[in-house]
């Protein structure tokens, strides 16, 4: 089945666990954030153990990834915290490795298994190393959306126009309209706090939603630091009046499939990202 609703859990609270990435680090476990169990592709916080090692091979599947903390070494370029890459299906990256350890955000297209016989890539839909420090900031987005925010672009895919992205906002900024997408959209919360419709969402929170669902408005009082996904095509937003007005400090009101209604929990006392 398609993947299910998710606005919001705290990953801290979903716990670490075995599970098959024999074809990226064996001896990783992981927290499991959202699955297409049809496809087999997924949504992972992945905690490399230190010493580990890999040795490499094209997998089958695109390998998306943004270092949260540590350090990964991949085909000898250091992947430290706050770097990202897009490995298409078919790339051999190279071994991998991590003296210390490594947390890391993951996204797989689909199972993340050795590639069953070699795979031609599209060179346009690499992304071998991009440090988040060094991608500047972009201007306003579009024409209705409040200021006081900036956008940092990771990846656009040149055949779906699928789009990666990290959004950057100031402190004591709110709006006051949702908005709907006609596309998948999936976030990681980096940093910082956001209030909306649906809760206080801290380091760690996750969602991913399908299309057409109506969200917001947000806001922030310290400022944060979005990790964004949106899958289906281009991005578009259109602006509607909220089902009710924004609000600081709303209470928890997830929605959640029955495989993480165990992670509900009590998420005003979650501690770290990760």
């Amino acid at each position: 089945m398609p993947r299910p609703r998710i606005e919001f859990v705290q990953s801290q609270l979903i716990p670490w666990r075995a599970l098959a990435l024999d074809g990226v680090q064996p001896g990783a476990d992981a927290r499991l954030l959202s699955e297409d169990r049809e496809s087999g592709a997924r949504s992972l916080v992945v905690r490399y153990p230190p010493g580990a090692t890999a040795p490499g091979g094209a997998l089958g599947a695109d390998d998306e990834f943004l270092v949260l903390d540590g350090e990964l070494t991949i085909g000898g370029l250091a992947y430290p915290a706050m770097t990202y890459a897009h490995f298409p299906a078919g790339f051999d990256a190279g071994g991998r490795s991590s003296p210390n350890g490594a947390i890391v955000l993951e996204f797989f297209s689909g199972a993340p298994v050795p590639a069953a016989r070699p795979v031609g890539w599209d060179e346009r839909r690499l992304v071998r190393h991009k440090n988040l420090y060094e991608v500047p900031y972009t201007g306003n987005f579009h024409p209705e959306f409040p200021p006081g925010a900036g956008r940092k672009m990771l990846y656009q895919d040149p055949l779906t126009h699928d789009t990666t992205w990290v959004l950057g906002t100031m402190p004591m900024r709110w709006a006051e309209r949702s908005e709907v997408h006609p596309t998948v959209e999936e976030m990681y919360l980096l940093s910082g706090e956001v209030h909306g419709d649906r809760g206080v969402m801290r380091p760690g929170a996750y969602f991913w939603r399908p299309p057409g669902v109506p969200h917001g408005p947000f806001g922030t009082q310290t400022g944060n630091l979005y990790f964004f996904r949106t899958k289906g095509g281009l991005l578009a937003t259109t602006y509607v009046e909220p089902e009710k007005p924004f609000r600081w400090r709303p209470p928890y009101d997830a929605v959640l499939p029955p495989e993480l209604e165990a992670a509900r929990g009590e998420v005003q006392g979650v501690a770290a990202c990760w």
